[in-house]
């Protein structure tokens, strides 16, 4: 299926002069947005849609990597093939697994890197799998090999070498469909209950990074002073999303490790209150924000009295105000800027500032 998605992206464009403002991207990554994992992704998807908005030709080249060498010696060769086959001026490699499909390099070369790529894997004892540790040390290998390197949040410039340059862009929103919608309309329409406070947690409940279990935890603590359902939403589509985080009280987020979550961001779109533990950039993200909890640990305890003084408090957040800045049309311009440095390229002077 990835392969049918992959071949049939875009059509093929004529070659001429390359215009300044626009460079041709292929863009790989290893994972997708499929019917079966709707949420997998899905950000990927949209910095594509937005690119090609703001006039960059891009073509999509997926695999399903699944930590199996042979599928990604698989993927190398149909690379290859499509590089013979279409022009291009860059690859952008998403996750640093990815980019190994590009090395050697035959074009500048671009990678962003979102998390598990440079922080491990976590496996289900709560430590990290000689898997994620190898998945470290390739990340690093091959940013030391890129052109440009990205990073979704501020914190994970500690996980590369010092002598690589990084620039941080998070993962962005598209603040016109994920807006906050009237909380009684929201839950109706999900067939949620119309009374009773809700807990919403948005991340997959089977991946252990996530620790569903310490979120279940905290609301069933909770559950001893206040009236409360824990409403999981995974593999739902994700167009859904705004209503569930419109038609809850406050969202949970338990993660041993993020790069820059979504789902806060989201959530704070939508003016969800937001319960998290300290990780990745959330808790500069909800510094901003009155009425969100970063805890200060890991505790179920904590993060109980962290959910009922919210859940006490009651009311929405000015969270939307706070994301105002990761406009995803915002962001596309930042990526075209690191696009043309890679390539060599210079805005037209109508352009330059």
């Amino acid at each position: 299926m990835l392969d049918a998605i992959a071949d049939h992206a875009r059509p093929a464009q004529t070659d001429g002069p390359p215009r300044a403002a626009a460079p041709r991207v292929l863009v790989i990554s290893n994972r997708w947005p499929t019917e079966d994992t709707p949420r997998t992704t899905v950000f990927i998807k949209r910095q594509v849609e937005f690119l090609r908005r703001a006039g960059v030709e891009v073509e999509p080249f997926f695999f399903e990597g699944a930590q199996r060498p042979w599928r990604y010696v698989v993927g190398w060769i149909r690379l290859r093939r499509r590089l013979v086959r279409q022009r291009y001026d860059l690859i952008h490699a998403q996750f640093g697994q990815s980019a190994l499909l590009a090395l050697p390099k035959r074009l500048p070369l671009v990678v962003t890197f979102r998390g598990d790529d440079l922080m491990g894997i976590v496996g289900r004892q709560g430590r990290h799998t000689l898997a994620g540790r190898l998945l470290r040390r390739l990340s690093r290998f091959v940013a030391r090999r890129a052109d440009a390197v990205v990073v979704v949040s501020e914190h994970m410039k500690a996980y590369l070498p010092r002598s690589v340059p990084v620039t941080v862009i998070p993962s962005g929103l598209d603040l016109s469909y994920v807006r906050p919608y009237p909380l009684r309309d929201a839950r109706s329409r999900l067939g949620l209950p119309a009374d009773g406070r809700l807990v919403l947690f948005a991340g997959n409940p089977n991946l252990p990074r996530k620790r569903f279990a310490l979120a279940k935890q905290a609301v069933d603590i909770v559950r001893e002073s206040l009236p409360v359902t824990l409403v999981v939403a995974w593999g739902v589509p994700h167009e859904r999303m705004p209503l569930y985080m419109s038609a809850c009280d406050a969202l949970v987020l338990t993660s041993v490790h993020e790069g820059s979550p979504n789902v806060v961001k989201e959530a704070l779109a939508c003016n969800l209150p937001v319960v998290s533990v300290a990780v990745g950039d959330v808790p500069q993200r909800l510094a901003r924000v009155e009425g969100c909890e970063v805890c200060g640990d890991a505790r179920p305890e904590t993060i109980a009295a962290a959910l009922c003084r919210v859940l006490e408090r009651g009311s929405r957040v000015n969270g939307r105000a706070a994301v105002a800045e990761l406009d995803e049309t915002l962001l596309a311009e930042r990526l075209i800027s690191i696009y043309r440095q890679a390539v060599g390229w210079s805005p037209p002077a109508a352009e330059a500032t």
